[in-house]
């Protein structure tokens, strides 16, 4: 899954819709009416292929040599930018301002400098309009050089204004500068290394938090430093695992897109990851009746014209919409039901694999494993296991280890004992070395040893006195890890009671809702 396609014309190519594609033709051939243009042949050539393979590209295209390859592919990944260029999108405000500030400097140039002026209000205004400060920056910057060198008289008091203006802009970009600065840190040590893992994670990580984190921006009045402050928030409460905090700021994130709407269509990206967190809080906090309320909003929201018009935000949709219903199969305790969205995941990670993290994929491998682990399904719940196991992406040493730990315990319930004792050493070294050990792993790994010697008629009292140990862990926030990632005490229970730990999750959800 992570061979992706390594081409980026080939990646522009496939991205693009029937309608992308036939406006392309059209803009290549504007100015030659021939057929046989190199960049078209070659894009109907890549546009064939599903895999890059230079070899048989060129044998596609005998009019080009291996020497004009590179020159032409340079050519057409230019012609297939300018051609999207071409097909306006009245709601895209980037767009819009980047038209506007054209206009500006062609008057300008052209010497009309009160036209230009006229011009850059009006972007000014709509720049405002959506809180996009960088633009007004260059606005700003782009009025003083005018001003500066011509005698415009456009209006008394002009250098006091623009520059209370500039200081302003300033003042607002500097914060949402710290803020989106502390806000991407955070999400990075998470996407690193999980959820903190000790005590000096804990210490580490509030330290930096509140050295970065400034003293003013509990109370900045811009949509954008609100935004990145919940981000910032979000993150720190998630990597700590305080949930209720991560609840409260995830719907804090989304709130404020409620507030300014006209927000959803300039940053949808951001407004599909707040409802992403929002979703995930749910399910952490075990709503299921929330969880359930939101993924029907979200749904809705997936058919809308915003996201149906953009590749992007459908990917974006797709992952966490698919990711919020694999939740609520947990919840729930319905994996056997959940296991029919797995042909469909796969087919999405198929389709869509060269946009997803790597990151991503790995959650998506976890969540299909641990399906199949609570339904009994242990043989398949391995095989996906293994596709996290042996990745080679760097990152997400939490998942890693659990991973490994869900692999060990599925070939437990499978009874091969034969390579339990290696395995068992191997995950131990695994997680020690990652400095991933916690209390509740540790008697996990003790119990697991201790089954070996255990005749089968005794073990059911070694689950036993297991849950008594663990369930003396379920309130400490540095153990909480282990229980977010894998329900050890769910499958104790289903071991004592002789049913699937999906029964014993069902159960449970019965009982929060009667």
């Amino acid at each position: 899954m992570f061979n992706r396609q390594n081409d980026a014309l080939l990646q522009v190519i496939k991205s693009l819709s029937k309608s992308e594609k036939r406006n392309f033709k059209l803009f290549v051939r504007r100015n030659s009416g021939s057929e046989e243009l190199k960049t078209v042949l070659l894009f109907d050539a890549l546009d064939k292929m599903q895999d890059y393979n230079e070899a048989v590209l060129l044998k596609k295209t005998p009019s080009i040599s291996k020497g004009q390859l590179s020159n032409i592919k340079a050519q057409l990944y230019r012609q297939i930018l300018n051609s999207l260029r071409t097909i306006r999108d009245e709601e895209n405000i980037d767009m819009q301002l980047h038209e506007l500030m054209d206009h500006a400097r062609i008057l300008y140039n052209k010497g009309l400098h009160l036209q230009a002026l006229k011009i850059l209000e009006r972007f000014k205004e709509l720049a405002r309009n959506y809180q996009q400060v960088t633009y007004l920056q260059q606005a700003l910057f782009f009025e003083k050089k005018i001003e500066s060198l011509y005698i415009t008289r456009s209006m008394q008091n002009r250098a006091n204004q623009l520059t209370e203006e500039s200081d302003k802009v300033n003042t607002g970009l500097s914060m949402v500068n710290q803020l989106s600065n502390l806000a991407l840190q955070l999400y990075s040590w998470y996407i690193q290394h999980g959820h903190a893992r000790n005590r000096q994670d804990m210490q580490d990580i509030s330290q930096y938090f509140n050295e970065n984190l400034p003293e003013e921006a509990l109370h900045a009045p811009g949509f954008y430093e609100k935004v990145y402050l919940y981000q910032a928030l979000c993150w720190y409460a998630f990597i700590r695992l305080d949930f209720i905090q991560y609840y409260r700021y995830s719907q804090k994130w989304v709130d404020t897109f409620t507030s300014n709407p006209q927000m959803l269509s300039v940053e949808t990206a951001m407004y599909i990851k707040g409802m992403h967190n929002l979703m995930s809080a749910h399910f952490d906090l075990g709503n299921s009746t929330k969880l359930a309320a939101c993924i029907i909003e979200f749904g809705q929201f997936s058919r809308s014209k915003i996201v149906k018009q953009s590749t992007n935000k459908r990917i974006l949709v797709y992952q966490y919409l698919y990711t919020a219903r694999l939740n609520l199969h947990f919840l729930e305790g319905s994996f056997e039901k959940g296991q029919r969205m797995v042909p469909f995941l796969e087919r999405m990670l198929r389709q869509y694999g060269q946009y997803l993290d790597a990151h991503r994929v790995l959650v998506f491998y976890y969540k299909i494993a641990s399906l199949y682990f609570g339904s009994g399904h242990y043989g398949e719940a391995i095989d996906y296991l293994n596709r996290i196991i042996n990745s080679k992406a760097d990152l997400r040493t939490d998942l890693q280890c659990y991973a490994r730990l869900l692999h060990l315990i599925a070939h437990y319930e499978l009874g091969n004992f034969d390579l339990l004792e290696y395995l068992i050493k191997s995950v131990y070294r695994f997680m020690a070395k990652m400095d991933n050990l916690s209390r509740v792993e540790e008697e996990v790994f003790a119990f697991l040893r201790r089954s070996f010697v255990v005749g089968a008629h005794a073990l059911k009292p070694e689950f036993e006195k297991l849950i008594e140990v663990l369930r003396q862990y379920e309130g400490n926030p540095l153990e909480a890890r282990a229980f977010a990632y894998l329900d050890i005490i769910a499958w104790l229970q289903s071991k004592i009671s002789g049913v699937t730990v999906q029964e014993i999750i069902k159960g449970k959800d019965r009982g929060k809702r009667s």
